[in-house]
C-alpha cells in the first residue's frame, strides 16, 4: 500500500460551512427541468451539488456553466462503476475535485468474497487514473458492504485490498446505520480515507440489514430520524471534512420540500 495521497490535517472548522445536494434527491424533477431544479437548490441556501450520471447527457462545459450560473459549485459527481473509464475526461472538464463510485454490479454485492477482491483491483485502478488526471477517487457505500463473508465482510475486504493513496471514501451516513455500524466510529477508524459525508435520516423502530432492498429503505428528512447528527458533524469537521451532501433516495414529500427541512435542521448544528 501507498502513502496517503489525501493528507488532511484536522483544522477549525471553518466560520462558514457549506452544504450541498446529490442530485439523484432531484432526480425526476432534474431530468425535466436541471436549471430550474438548480435555482431551486441554490434559493434554499445549498452551495453545492453533487451530480449524477442521468445528469450528463450534455457536454460537461454546458452542465459545469449551468451550475456555475446558478451560484452553485460542484466539488465531487457520482460516475457508474462499469463507465468510469469513459467519464475521466468529462469528470476533470467538469472540473470536480473528487470523482466518486456509488455501487458496485450486482453479483459483487450478492456475491461471495473474491468479487470484492476483484473490485478492489478495479477502483485502484480508477484511483490511478483520476489521480493522473488531477483529481481523487472515492467509493461511497451503502449497507451490502458489511454482509458477513465467513470472518470478513466486503467492506472490510475492500478497504484491505484499495491503496488509501488511491480510493478514499464518501461516507454515507445512513447506509451505514442501517447496516448495524455507527458513522462516529467508521470517522475515527478511517480519519484519513473518508472526504466527504452523504446525509439522511432514518426513521425510528426499523431493523438492521444487509441487503440493499426495498425493505432497507427507511428514509427521512435530516433531523427527523434517529441518527447522531450533532456528534458526527462535530466529529466530521473537527477531521476537516468539508463537503456534506444531502441525500434522500426516495421522500415522503416534494423532495425540494425535504431538501428545506433538512437544510433548516443543518443549519442549526452546523458552525
Amino acid at each position: 500500500m501507498g502513502a496517503f495521497a489525501f493528507p488532511r490535517l484536522a483544522f477549525a472548522a471553518p466560520k462558514h460551512q457549506p452544504l450541498g445536494v446529490q442530485l439523484y434527491t432531484v432526480r425526476q424533477q432534474a431530468e425535466r427541468d436541471l436549471n430550474g431544479v438548480l435555482a431551486q437548490i441554490r434559493s434554499i441556501g445549498y452551495e453545492e451539488v453533487e451530480p449524477y450520471w442521468n445528469v450528463y447527457n450534455r457536454p460537461a462545459i454546458e452542465l459545469k456553466r449551468m451550475i456555475t450560473d446558478n451560484g452553485l459549485r460542484v466539488p465531487s459527481g457520482h460516475f457508474d462503476y462499469d463507465g468510469i473509464e469513459g467519464k475521466l475526461d468529462y469528470a476533470r472538464e467538469l472540473g470536480v475535485e473528487y470523482l466518486v463510485c456509488p455501487m458496485l454490479p450486482e453479483n459483487v454485492r450478492t456475491g461471495g468474497p473474491e468479487g470484492f477482491v476483484q473490485a478492489a483491483d478495479r477502483l485502484n485502478r480508477y484511483g490511478e487514473l483520476a489521480r493522473a488526471r488531477a483529481m481523487k477517487f472515492c467509493f461511497h457505500n451503502h449497507n451490502y458492504e458489511f454482509r458477513q463473508l465467513g470472518d470478513t465482510t466486503g467492506f472490510d475486504l475492500l478497504m484491505k485490498h484499495t491503496d488509501p493513496a488511491l480510493v478514499g471514501l464518501e461516507l454515507d451516513c445512513y447506509w451505514i446505520t442501517q447496516a448495524g455500524r455507527d458513522p462516529v466510529q467508521m470517522l475515527h477508524r478511517y480519519p484519513d480515507r473518508i472526504h466527504l459525508l452523504h446525509l439522511k435520516d432514518r426513521k425510528p423502530t426499523v431493523a438492521n440489514s444487509q441487503q440493499l432492498n426495498k425493505a432497507a429503505e427507511h428514509f427521512i428528512e435530516v433531523g427527523s430520524g434517529t441518527i447522531r447528527w450533532p456528534e458526527i458533524i462535530a466529529t466530521a469537521q473537527g477531521q476537516g471534512i468539508s463537503h456534506f451532501f444531502v441525500e434522500q433516495d426516495e421522500c415522503d414529500r416534494p423532495p425540494i420540500e425535504s431538501l428545506k427541512l433538512s437544510y433548516r435542521y443543518l443549519r442549526t448544528i452546523l458552525r
